[in-house]
């Protein structure tokens, strides 16, 4: 399978007085599996479509292997799109579906049977071959499109929230086979959902957008250690996103105060008396003993979900959210509690 690199230059796109892209650079590494991630409107559809040839960038440039695209009609950009409603012809069988492609750049019969057998045994529908769509699950359904999009070999594969029709259970299947086929592959991927899970759990690199730029772009283990800032805290997991007093500040530190609680956070920011910082709720140490460096706390909320127990918590900080791995040990509502951290768990965020 063909690898490439897939660059942004300074893209923006217009409809009307709206800007669904505002001068957005980024790159898209070559046989890696990128994630455009953030709410709806924030650019990222409308980015995977750039890339297709589906809209024009009103400016900017982007190039696939150095190879400038920004004109190029969408057939002639060796690229395959998987869509969110599948979009399989429901008059056609699964291997008329998967072989539609090879057919319309005039492969021969033999040729194109064979490779699309070939790939619907990659994506685990071997046997299906005879099959209709409305024959198949959900699941199914979008493996047949994987493999319709593959069999073309194309440089990029680009997935538009191709998980969104699907139940949790099979969400979870299906990303799974969609990672396992992009890995054995090596195709560049570039993947869009709204979904955070989904992205962390797939993705080498992920661009977070929002308002129609980028926010923060990184490894999945990254952005969610060391978010910049609020919107990135919020929306990549869960965060407590509390205000903290600067007491002194040294040479890449700074001692800061959170309600009753004294911590030493790195930061090569430039900041003033009072500073936003996240707090993962599962990085919260609680607990019925005080400590000399605590925060005091009462129990609001208590809930039980399986592996965990999560509380709310009213405190001197403000409203916290804690995860705690201790369910034999229960913190009751209406309880008193000390709440405990690790320095290197506080994130000062730049916003």
């Amino acid at each position: 399978m063909k690898k490439a690199e897939v660059k942004f230059e300074n893209i923006t796109k217009k409809f009307n007085e709206t800007t669904a892209v505002d001068n957005v650079s980024c790159k898209f590494e070559a046989g890696t599996l990128t994630t455009l991630l953030g709410p709806s409107g924030c650019g990222k559809t409308t980015s995977l479509r750039i890339i297709a040839g589906l809209e024009r960038a009103t400016s900017g440039k982007i190039f696939v292997d150095d190879e400038d695209v920004t004109l190029l009609p969408a057939t002639d950009r060796d690229v395959s799109m998987v869509f969110q409603s599948y979009a399989l012809f429901p008059h056609m069988s699964v291997i008329e579906n998967v072989s539609y492609g090879l057919k319309m750049i005039n492969v021969d019969k033999e040729e194109y049977i064979h490779k699309s057998l070939e790939t619907l045994k990659l994506v685990n529908l071997e046997g299906y071959e005879n099959r209709m769509p409305s024959e198949l699950s959900g699941g199914q359904q979008q493996r047949v499109a994987v493999a319709r999009a593959i069999v073309l070999e194309p440089k990029v594969l680009l997935f538009d929230e191709p998980l969104s029709n699907l139940d949790a259970k099979l969400r979870r299947q299906v990303r799974e086979d969609i990672r396992e086929i992009q890995q054995k592959l090596g195709v560049t991927t570039i993947y869009v959902t709204h979904d955070q899970e989904e992205a962390l759990a797939i993705s080498d690199k992920v661009i977070v957008m929002n308002n129609a730029v980028i926010a923060q772009e990184g490894s999945p283990k990254n952005l969610y250690n060391f978010p910049q800032n609020k919107f990135v805290a919020n929306f990549i997991g869960d965060a407590n996103v509390v205000t903290a007093k600067i007491i002194n500040k040294h040479s890449n530190s700074y001692d800061l105060n959170i309600a009753e609680m004294n911590l030493t956070v790195h930061s090569d920011m430039e900041l003033n008396k009072t500073v936003s910082v996240a707090l993962r709720p599962e990085k919260i140490l609680i607990d019925r003993a005080k400590t000399d460096n605590c925060i005091h706390a009462k129990v609001n909320n208590a809930s039980f979900v399986g592996n965990s127990y999560q509380y709310i918590l009213n405190s001197a900080a403000g409203k916290l959210y804690v995860i705690s791995g201790e369910t034999n040990n229960i913190f009751k509502v209406g309880e008193e509690v000390y709440l405990n951290l690790n320095e290197q768990d506080a994130k000062i965020l730049n916003d």
